[in-house]
């Protein structure tokens, strides 16, 4: 059986330590399949390093840094394939790591799948951003097999077994592209951050969903466009999450927001108490770029209204705030699995 076409895709943005780092072994370990430096604009020589070290590599540059969402649709719009695979520039992949994957997708209702990703530093444990596969729970807030909020599971085998997930990382993601695109590619208002979850949630309104399969496993260093503590990525992840549920969210809207807006203005006292003043402005200004998103938001969800194929969407029925600060529930095994409808 021919191999399908595949394209697996890093976005680099002034990444030339990550590339000298990661890229070999990324081209080494993807055979016999397609790899695309993808350059957001870089200012260093990120671009002169790989045509001088990997000649032959295929190399898509865009015109300007639009972030993970419109870099990415840029540059896939240049890149033909049945399949892309959006990988971070700071990813360590192991031997073999794509059959898994490409395995996953022979079934034809699953529009992407992830594999499990550890963490680079602490490699026994997985990693912050995708872990071995997310959900929502029943208020949106994105946690993962492997990793609840800040708490992160050491990697026992426990979750080494393939199973639905409701978003797929975009650390590294293997994707449909003719889905991709219907579903309208990355959403670009969202510069970075929860825009992969986002994709989910609307392919899923098409009919279609998402796997982990722990075969194949990445190493992943984490934050390393924005770190963890950036005030910058607590005004995205805030944002985002609002733009999200305003696109997405079938009924109970306005109920479904203000009790966002409540949970949000909690965290924004935690965040004040604890004085960390940037990320208490970070969530005000979150929810007034919201507001300022408000027209678009509400012409997106009017178009995704119309294509909407009612499927079930399936949230994890219970709080992942209220297992861990009030059950202390650290572990996705803990977890009431009866409310994991999936």
């Amino acid at each position: 059986m021919q191999n399908p076409d595949i394209a697996v895709v890093i976005l680099n943005w002034n990444g030339k330590h990550f590339l000298e780092q990661f890229l070999p072994q990324v081209i080494a370990y993807s055979e016999p399949y397609r790899v695309v430096l993808a350059d957001n604009a870089s200012t260093d020589d990120s671009v002169s390093w790989t045509k001088e070290h990997f000649p032959n590599l295929e190399i898509v540059i865009n015109d300007s840094n639009g972030g993970f969402a419109k870099g990415y649709n840029d540059a896939l719009k240049k890149v033909k394939a049945d399949y892309y695979v959006l990988l971070n520039s700071d990813v360590e992949v192991s031997e073999n790591w794509l059959n898994p994957l490409v395995e996953t997708m022979k079934n034809p209702e699953i529009a992407g799948c992830q594999p499990k990703i550890r963490s680079f530093k602490n490699r026994n444990t997985f990693e912050h951003a995708g872990a071995s596969g997310g959900f929502l729970d029943k208020y949106h807030y994105p946690f993962c097999r492997g990793r609840i909020m800040d708490h992160v599971e050491i990697d026992e085998g426990q979750y080494d077994y393939p199973a639905k997930i409701f978003w797929a990382t975009g650390a590294c993601l293997m994707i449909r592209s003719e889905i991709y695109w219907e579903a309208g590619g990355l959403d670009e208002r969202f510069f970075a951050h929860m825009e992969e979850i986002d994709l989910c949630w609307r392919i899923h309104r098409m009919g279609l969903h998402f796997e982990v399969n722990p075969l194949s496993v990445v190493y992943h260093v984490g934050g390393g466009t924005l770190n963890y503590m950036n005030p910058k990525k607590t005004f995205l992840n805030f944002r985002n999450s609002l733009l999200m549920i305003h696109k997405n969210q079938r009924a109970g809207l306005t109920y479904v927001l203000f009790r966002r807006l409540c949970f949000d203005g909690l965290a924004g006292l935690v965040f004040l108490f604890r004085g960390q003043f940037p990320h208490f402005w970070a969530v005000f200004r979150a929810h007034i770029s919201f507001y300022n998103h408000l027209p678009s938001s509400i012409k997106e969800r009017r178009a995704w209204k119309k294509r909407d194929l009612k499927t079930p969407i399936r949230f994890y029925k219970g709080s992942i705030l209220w297992a861990l600060y009030i059950q202390k529930v650290f572990k996705f095994k803990d977890l009431n699995q009866r409310k994991m409808d999936l």
